[in-house]
């Protein structure tokens, strides 16, 4: 069946990813136009999980490289098996044809294929995750271009590998470092932001469907008035309203209180500073929110009374 937009997005959905469709419409294209899809974000907003969902919807092997500063090409791409060319090295050496012994060295059988390479010798079409990749430095980008623009990758001593099957690229970024035009000119570009309250409970009726229309309606209201009222240090993320939802029904809270709220919201918050700027700003003023009393939650309000 041909996949379409609305196909695709009921796709995502069934995996549990609620998503409207402009992000459908995004991920559809990259996919049709077999080229990376590009996400940006802040932590937490789903920005991972798209591989992961697109991984499981399709039925592909998901290859993830988790990036990092200092990682480098052969820690991405492929590394000799040294410990395999020592032990032949040993058992051939008195032996005559050395200049066959240095080319059988580097022939396959001592390849060791780290998640890029993988990727691009698969037998099947597989989903590659590379993931926040603003933490890798500058000449390592400039080393993505061949892979995600040609997708092949050149190994001094065997050559050009071409890809067997084009992957699925997914490459996320939490914007610490801004990603070069050369990497976004390769990539579908695709910003996720917070939830709205509509879609977070949803997200929460999927995920923690014990929870209740009217306790998610409650934890979505209160994170995007959080969201969008305190200054924090780190704002919560989804999973973590997820987490919170699942707290509060393990303790069987069906309805928000500033009591209930004072005692469960070090799940919600991983920093204290921002758990003291929330109790200044007035537990009272949350839970107003909360139960629809201040659905306007993006006031300008950056209250600290």
């Amino acid at each position: 069946m041909e996949l379409t937009v609305t196909a695709l997005q009921e796709k995502l959905e069934q995996q549990g990813y609620i998503c409207d469709s402009e992000l459908a419409t995004t991920v559809f294209l990259a996919l049709k136009l077999e080229k990376p899809l590009l996400v940006e974000g802040a932590p937490g907003v789903g920005k991972t999980e798209i591989a992961k969902v697109l991984s499981r919807a399709f039925g592909l092997k998901l290859i993830r490289l988790q990036c990092y500063e200092g990682l480098d090409e052969n820690k991405a791409l492929y590394e000799w098996n040294y410990q395999r060319q020592l032990l032949k090295i040993q058992i051939l050496k008195d032996r005559e044809g050395a200049d066959f012994i240095e080319k059988d060295l580097f022939s396959e059988d001592y390849l060791l294929e780290r998640p890029l390479l993988k990727a691009i010798r698969a037998e099947q079409r597989p989903v590659l995750l590379i993931d926040e990749c603003d933490k890798v430095d500058e000449p390592f980008e400039a080393f993505l271009f061949e892979i995600l623009s040609d997708f092949q990758v050149s190994v001094p001593e065997l050559g050009t590998l071409q890809a067997r099957n084009i992957p699925i690229v997914v490459l996320t970024s939490n914007g610490e470092r801004e990603i070069s035009d050369g990497l976004k000119r390769r990539c579908i570009y695709l910003y996720i932001n917070y939830p709205s309250v509509e879609k977070e409970v949803r997200i929460l009726r999927t995920k923690v469907p014990e929870a209740g229309e009217q306790l998610s309606l409650q934890v979505a209201r209160a994170v995007g008035f959080i969201r969008s009222n305190l200054e924090l240090i780190k704002q919560p993320s989804i999973s973590e309203t997820i987490d919170w939802a699942r707290a509060l029904v393990t303790l069987s809270i069906d309805s928000l209180n500033e009591k209930v709220l004072e005692q469960t919201i070090s799940v919600l918050l991983k920093n204290n500073d921002d758990i003291r700027n929330l109790q200044k700003t007035g537990l009272g003023n949350i839970i107003n929110a909360a139960r629809g009393a201040g659905e306007k939650t993006g006031g300008s309000c950056h209250c600290n009374h």
